[in-house]
């Protein structure tokens, strides 16, 4: 009778932690996209959904991972802490790969890239040198590379000022209440092709550093290496895709795929390194 009673228990005991087993492989991924939109990556609609470039390439890497996936907005920086504190599985959120970010997280392979670039008065010019930016009031998002950047070569030169969100900094520069402001290229560029930022331009991009980093990765918790192999060889396959390119030029109208480089200012040509040679020739 025991060991019939013994064998109930463990057998019961054997389907619960089946269960348990099961429950945790289907709950769902986390991705964290910063609660302060950046058009158009992330933009939050009115009914609050999310949409853009980033949000689409979350849904189709969760269809490629064949994943049930859920977005959570984070304030940004809060978000690697979120990360860390397991409260979020995965920042998907226009974040530069740096080697100051490597000592507390990972990342998965580069979903897209771009330079930093610097906005002003249509019809002026800048030069990113001490001479040229010397006494000039320049607006930034706060942690962030373009931020990094400035404090580094910068702080003693030039007037910077710091913003908690990307909106913020383009309001200040549209309302004349800044001289430049020096962000992403790319939402650079979709930002004064906005009604309300006509009397701007994208007028200078900075020239390549590695404090920019390494391209724009999905950041992961160092012991998630499971899903940092999932996202790698989603990333890999939708890189090399009809829909990537589809989605590239929707948003931008040019490739924004990360590009071929070592750390150096070569890295401006716009092959993408994939390891996938043969779904790039099924998708040719």
């Amino acid at each position: 009778m025991k060991s019939k009673r013994m064998a109930t228990w463990l057998g019961s005991a054997v389907l619960m932690l089946a269960a348990g087993f099961s429950w945790a492989a289907e709950k769902p991924i986390v991705f964290a996209v910063a609660a302060e939109p950046y058009p158009p990556f992330t933009v939050k609609g009115g009914n609050g959904q999310w949409s853009g470039f980033e949000v689409d390439l979350i849904h189709k890497l969760c269809e490629g991972m064949k994943a049930e996936c859920q977005i959570k907005e984070v304030a940004w920086d809060g978000i690697i802490p979120s990360l860390l504190a397991k409260k979020i599985d995965v920042i998907f959120s226009s974040m530069s790969v740096t080697d100051e970010r490597e000592k507390q997280i990972a990342f998965s392979r580069a979903y897209y890239d771009s330079l930093l670039g610097v906005a002003g008065p249509k019809g002026s010019e800048v030069e990113i040198s001490p001479a040229g930016l010397k006494g000039k009031l320049i607006g930034v998002q706060i942690s962030t590379v373009s931020a990094n950047y400035l404090k580094k070569y910068y702080e003693n030169i030039a007037d910077l000022k710091y913003y908690d969100t990307q909106e913020s900094a383009n309001a200040d520069l549209i309302a004349g209440r800044i001289d430049y402001m020096m962000a992403d290229d790319t939402a650079i560029a979709m930002m004064v092709k906005t009604p309300e930022a006509s009397g701007l331009a994208h007028i200078a991009s900075v020239p390549y550093d590695p404090i920019i980093g390494r391209g724009v990765g999905a950041g992961l918790r160092k012991e998630d290496t499971a899903l940092k192999a999932r996202l790698d060889k989603a990333i890999g396959e939708l890189l090399v895709s009809k829909d990537y390119d589809d989605l590239s030029q929707h948003y931008f109208g040019l490739s924004v795929s990360p590009c071929k480089r070592t750390d150096t200012p070569a890295f401006v040509s716009k092959t993408c390194d994939s390891p996938y040679p043969q779904i790039a020739q099924k998708t040719e």
